[in-house]
């Protein structure tokens, strides 16, 4: 009877260390996979916040792109609307010349002829006032009437002032006078502006345009080229120099 109970307690003790050692040996277990499902859990939330910051970034990288190129778009335009705008400057400058050369290619033979002016010296011709508004008047030094009307051209003359785009020129058809005489003419009646002695191959030239009646002083003939070559028609009498000045301001219009 005592060895049985020796043998029952040896038994319980040793069903009681087992039972003790298998939650000992279970308990380790339960906490590791915890630990691991944690550590899963963890690298899977920092992979998806990489993958988010990755978008992102991609995002913004594709927004930074398209305002570079839009910016780039728009600064090509603004460079191709000012070259357009520099050659459509260029086409007009080009265009107002070769007009301005043609009209010089058709001109008379008076506007190229070579003058000079008294009261300077200088050597020129009348195609040298392309683009100005020019005011040719025929005269005499011994024409009362000439005196009479150029006086009315002074006093047009004084008004426009010292503007640049009007030339007033008188053309004696004394081709036999000095330019010395001509010279001291000037000096006695004030008259400031250019005085040049006509040729006779220029009062030819000139009656072929506007008839005989241009080589006639004391009928005060006068007439006006236009800034592109072309001739008003021929003008005689008397004309005041508000009435002068409304057919120059017309003349430069034209």
């Amino acid at each position: 009877m005592k060895q049985i109970k020796l043998t029952l307690l040896l038994m319980l003790a040793l069903l009681l260390v087992a039972c003790g050692g298998t939650e000992t040996a279970v308990e380790p277990a339960t906490s590791e996979t915890s630990t691991s499902d944690e550590m899963m859990d963890d690298t899977m939330t920092d992979d998806a916040m990489m993958d988010e910051s990755m978008a992102d970034e991609d995002v913004m990288d594709e927004s930074m792109d398209e305002d570079a190129a839009m910016t780039e778009h728009e600064d090509g335009m603004a460079e191709l609307e000012e070259t357009m705008e520099e050659m459509d400057d260029m086409t007009e400058e080009m265009d107002e010349e070769m007009d301005e050369e043609m009209a010089m290619s058709d001109a008379p033979a008076w506007m190229s002829i070579a003058l000079t002016d008294v009261r300077t010296g200088e050597t020129f011709s009348l195609t040298d006032f392309a683009g100005k508004t020019v005011f040719v008047e025929p005269m005499a030094t011994w024409c009362t009437n000439c005196r009479q009307q150029l006086g009315n051209v002074a006093a047009a003359k004084a008004q426009l002032g010292d503007s640049e785009d009007v030339v007033f020129v008188s053309l004696s058809v004394e081709t036999n006078i000095g330019n010395g005489d001509l010279a001291n003419y000037t000096e006695e009646t004030g008259f400031d502006w250019v005085f040049a002695v006509a040729t006779p191959e220029m009062l030819i030239s000139l009656a072929d345009t506007f008839g005989q009646t241009v080589t006639n002083p004391p009928s005060t003939p006068h007439f006006i080229i236009r800034p592109d070559g072309t001739t008003t028609d021929l003008t005689t009498g008397y004309e005041g120099p508000e009435e002068l000045l409304q057919n120059i301001e017309a003349a430069s219009q034209s």
